[in-house]
């Protein structure tokens, strides 16, 4: 077995100041190994590129902000290399918050093993860190817990969902275990393209928030019963502007806020009435929180993944060196599409 192995990682270097910059990161050579006892290194296929870290680069956030020189987190998926536990052996296909690198060393437990048997047919391997990953569960709970009339009771069946940032794979998850609960989707995006993906993949209207007509207006016309479900992605104006579509008793769960991470203060909400007059309900949404229900909530999607029932999009983007770049096309106005992944090598 071999004792060490030359890796690469990015590493923060100086906190961003709007989007993020090629300075703010650096790119450097270490040795990993030999294996700490109880421990393994893998070797990582493919890391995922997550909107959501952009404000833990900045300060606190769902979770403490990352230190300068802190490795760049990401879950990632790969193949132990070496192993000094036994509970891994290598040629182990496994799955863990490895960070933006090429190869991680960690303690076995933070290593989840994978069934390389699960993932055939429309399910494959990076699946593991999109659609049922962090992302899928955060569809999955959100609407489904979050947005019941009870919460974590059953969905009442003919409501309308409105869903930000639809084309991503939240929005895109929601919209479709949506529809699989008899629910009405709608979804916002921005671009034809992505609005024409989301109607062939279920959803009854899409909203393309680029057009010229306001965006109440488009959402009005598009949810003409009105709004009793937004899970939103997006934050700032049209969070705003969901909140006065919103029907009496409606549920608001935010899971994120792009156009929120790089203002240096941001704009937050004004339609705070309507909170009283249509007892509306809006919870923030932490998917760790569910951490012990994912694997229930994992075989029920693979089911519906291959019964054709689910779809998803990924972006595959080669080479770890262009990790840093990936990130900030997702908050450019760049066309990003779906689970944004980097393939290591």
């Amino acid at each position: 077995m071999t004792d060490s192995f030359s890796a690469r990682r990015w590493t923060l270097q100086q906190r961003p100041d709007g989007i993020p910059t090629p300075d703010c990161f650096m790119l450097e050579d270490v040795t990993l190994g030999p294996v700490q006892d109880g421990w393994a290194i893998a070797e990582m296929s493919h890391i995922s590129i997550d909107p959501g870290m952009r404000s833990r680069l900045s300060g606190d956030s769902y979770a403490a902000v990352m230190a300068i020189g802190d490795t760049v987190e990401s879950a990632g998926i790969g193949t132990i290399v070496a192993s000094a536990s036994d509970k891994l052996a290598v040629g182990d296909l496994v799955m863990t918050g490895s960070g933006w690198v090429s190869h991680a060393h960690l303690p076995a437990k933070a290593f989840v093993k994978l069934d390389p048997a699960l993932f055939q047919g429309p399910l494959t391997q990076t699946a593991a860190i999109g659609i049922l990953g962090i992302p899928g569960m955060t569809a999955y709970f959100g609407l489904l817990d979050l947005g019941a009339p009870d919460k974590g009771g059953d969905m009442k069946a003919g409501e309308t969902v409105l869903v930000s940032s639809a084309a991503g794979t939240v929005g895109a998850t929601t919209g479709q275990i949506a529809k699989l609960k008899g629910l009405r989707a709608v979804g916002i995006a921005g671009s034809k393209e992505k609005c024409d993906w989301l109607l062939e993949i279920g959803f009854d209207a899409a909203i393309n928030y680029k057009d010229a007509a306001p965006l109440k207006e488009q959402i009005k016309a598009a949810c003409p019963d009105g709004v009793d479900i937004y899970l939103d992605n997006v934050g700032g104006e049209m969070l705003d502007t969901a909140i006065s579509c919103m029907n009496q008793n409606g549920r608001l769960i935010i899971s994120g806020a792009v156009s929120e991470y790089n203002r240096a203060q941001p704009v937050g909400i004004r339609n705070t009435l309507d909170f009283i007059s249509k007892r509306l309900r809006m919870e923030g949404l932490v998917v760790f929180d569910y951490a012990r229900a994912f694997p229930k909530a994992q075989m029920e999607m693979a089911g519906w993944i291959m019964a054709g029932d689910l779809v998803y999009r990924e972006e595959i983007i080669d080479g770890l060196e262009n990790a840093p770049a990936a990130f900030a096309a997702l908050f450019d106005g760049s066309p990003v599409f779906g689970r944004r992944i980097v393939k290591v090598k």
